[in-house]
């Protein structure tokens, strides 16, 4: 247990600043407990998140630990405890995007083309059905893909689409709008 000093009584009592809202002119932010367990209560969530916008499972773990880090290396920041998870999501989205664009350059880099077929032990019906919405997700513009995913996986609002994307709400339900349309008529033409 830490010992703590007493404040010598010779020193006048500061007077907190309406302007930064906190004593000694520090930020509160969020506290290390706070964020920890919004993070063992919504890690699922956000790895299932990050598994929409990527593919791998590793690399979603990956994402989602590396969101927890920067989060609580930047607590500081978060100035509204009930916010934390909007940071989490936000940066695991960030992060997906990072990824995707490490992936791309890879395989721009790449000799050959990996293949696109499933293996044997894969080829069910529900495999199928699964790689031609992925396909047709993957066709998708990215923000419409971002909309999609927030919207319908993370059963987000279109507020809180719109908060942790970073656009408006007219933009929100502009790109769930036409990605539904665009995903609607990539899986009747592979139908």
């Amino acid at each position: 247990m830490p010992v703590i000093a007493p404040v010598p009584a010779a020193r006048p009592a500061r007077i907190p600043d309406q302007r930064d809202g906190a004593e000694d002119g520090l930020v509160a932010g969020t506290t290390v407990d706070h964020l920890t367990e919004t993070y063992r209560a919504h890690y699922r969530s956000l790895l299932g998140l990050a598994a929409l916008l990527l593919d791998d499972t590793a690399s979603c773990e990956d994402v989602v630990q590396e969101a927890f880090i920067r989060v609580h290396s930047a607590r500081k920041r978060v100035r509204e405890p009930e916010k934390t998870l909007a940071y989490l999501r936000q940066t695991v989205v960030n992060l997906s995007r990072s990824a995707l664009r490490r992936r791309i350059l890879g395989l721009k880099l790449l000799s050959k083309p990996m293949p696109d077929m499933a293996s044997a032990e894969e080829g069910a019906y529900d495999q199928l059905e699964r790689d031609s919405l992925i396909k047709a997700m993957k066709g998708l513009q990215r923000r419409q893909r971002e909309v999609l995913v927030l919207r319908y996986f993370a059963d987000m609002t279109e507020a809180q689409v719109a908060e942790t994307l970073g656009i408006s709400l007219g933009s929100v339900k502009a790109y769930g709008s036409r990605g539904i349309a665009a995903l609607r008529l990539a899986m009747e033409a592979s139908a």
